[in-house]
């Protein structure tokens, strides 16, 4: 049985449509590296349950991270 991985999350405290422009690029950059971090902890086997977990989360981290750029976009625009 493959062990499963734990992935350390990184939830913004506030929504990001309450963020200043400050905190939606400090919030950015931590998903970001969070998918970096992911990234390098790709599991081989992409039918493992582990890879399953790994593929959710870094869909999840994705959502946020365009959920982001788009409330920064909707500031600057």
């Amino acid at each position: 049985m493959a062990d499963v991985m734990e992935f350390g999350g990184f939830e913004p405290e506030k929504d990001p449509e309450d963020m200043t422009r400050e905190e939606l690029l400090d919030a950015l950059e931590a998903v970001r590296q969070q998918i970096a971090q992911l990234d390098e902890a790709e599991p081989e086997d992409m039918d493992s349950e582990e890879y399953d977990q790994w593929g959710d989360r870094h869909e999840t981290l994705e959502d946020l991270a365009d959920e982001l750029t788009e409330c920064l976009e909707e500031l600057e625009g």
